[in-house]
């Protein structure tokens, strides 16, 4: 029964609308309270189809298909808006008048044929319409956090700002953050795959607040809170900001385009220019990591510090290789060898056995080749006085690409 127990007048009547009213209320509430206003005339031409077997004219499901638009910007799920329209048609079935009184079955087959027809051609539309609309708030929210993105990697835009831009992607720009930058080796033509991947395992992992995925200059970008990526690292802190880059890395290596990828993560900082100087960390370790020609899949900004400072005054590092390095061209075989055999003397604590190793060669080698650095160059590898600036110098000659590259005038 309808409210205050009317029903329809028969068909062809033009009876009473007031059910209508009730029906589109009892829907709303098997929807969960999805309001009625997202039915629009859907009820009236179900009982026309009912009636006289009208269907719906196009400008008719235009109209529904802005109600389609309406409820995704509403924020109405397509679920509950569909499950709206269906439970309006059920329940406006139920009580058409002229059905009850009907023994004909080809009246009520041609009924139903009519309102199923109104009820396929309307939540078609009704999901066409909330797709586009879902499609364009995408699009829109996508070239918005992609400006912030921008602007937070950029460090100078109005702070207040900047701050309101942030609060609806969840992000507390007074916490504690850090930047990691994803470079694919080869140019993706589609970035769509990766940042899904991404999101995925980055949310499920810290959560989607405070986290931002995006692209910029061919880059991935991710802006995450240093303290959900290890608990209890404090701002700046000494501890290795790797294990973000490890995370993404992991699942960007799933991907079948992109590989190899490389990872770079600047250290985190806090507040708003702490954003932008972690960025500038991980792009400046990206490019250096090329320039050393290192494979290595995660670099740790923290691990480069001491390549920017000696990127930041070249003309006196290219004094000191010239100084220091440049007389160990006249060894047979040139500078090579005896380069690799310091980098490698160096990165393994000074133990000639481990070096031999990792160079595949023989101790005996190892140490005939310290003793030509020793004579070529009057640096001795085993003089705590010369082992900085024999170490130093290779660190500059590895940043220079020296001696594949000559030293720059």
């Amino acid at each position: 029964m309808t409210e205050g127990g009317r029903r329809p007048g028969p068909a062809g009547t033009g009876g009473d609308d007031t059910w209508l009213t009730s029906v589109a209320r009892e829907a709303s509430a098997d929807a969960a309270g999805v309001p009625v206003e997202l039915l629009g005339d859907y009820l009236p031409l179900l009982r026309d189809a009912a009636v006289t077997g009208r269907r719906p004219r196009r400008g008719e499901l235009d109209a529904v298909e802005a109600l389609g638009r309406r409820a995704a910007e509403q924020g109405v799920s397509a679920g509950r808006v569909v499950q709206l329209y269906l439970s309006a048609a059920r329940r406006l079935w139920q009580q058409l008048p002229h059905l009850d009184r009907s023994t004909d079955s080809e009246t009520v087959r041609a009924t139903a044929e009519a309102v199923l027809h109104v009820v396929d051609a309307a939540v078609a539309t009704l999901a066409e319409g909330y797709a586009a609309a879902r499609r364009d708030l995408v699009r829109r929210e996508e070239s918005l956090r992609r400006d912030l993105v921008d602007d937070l990697l950029r460090g100078d835009s109005d702070l207040g700002g900047l701050v309101e831009r942030a609060e609806p992607f969840g992000l507390d720009l007074a916490r504690v953050h850090q930047v990691a930058l994803a470079a694919p080796g080869r140019r993706l033509p589609d970035t769509g795959a990766a940042i899904s991947t991404l999101e995925r395992v980055i949310f499920d992992r810290l959560g989607d607040r405070d986290v931002l995925v995006a692209t910029k200059e061919g880059l991935l970008v991710v802006i995450a809170p240093a303290d959900a990526v290890s608990p209890g690292r404090g701002p700046a802190g000494g501890e290795p900001a790797g294990e973000l880059g490890r995370l993404m890395h992991g699942e960007l290596d799933r991907l079948v385009r992109g590989r190899p990828w490389q990872v770079a993560v600047g250290r985190p900082h806090p507040g708003l220019y702490g954003i932008a100087r972690s960025y500038e960390e991980a792009r400046e370790a990206l490019t250096t990591a090329r320039r050393l020609r290192a494979d290595t899949p995660v670099i740790d900004a923290h691990d480069l510090l001491i390549y920017r400072v000696l990127l930041r005054d070249q003309p006196a590092m290219v004094d000191l290789v010239r100084a220091v390095l440049t007389p160990l061209g006249q060894a047979r075989g040139g500078a090579g060898p005896l380069l690799d055999t310091l980098t490698e003397y160096f990165a393994c604590g000074e133990v000639a056995t481990e070096a031999a190793g990792r160079l595949h060669v023989s101790v005996r080698t190892v140490t005939y080749r310290l003793g030509r650095v020793r004579a070529l160059s009057g640096y001795d590898p085993a003089d705590p006085r010369d082992r900085f600036t024999l170490h130093a110098a290779v660190l500059g000659a590895r940043a220079l690409d020296w001696p594949r590259r000559p030293l720059p005038a």
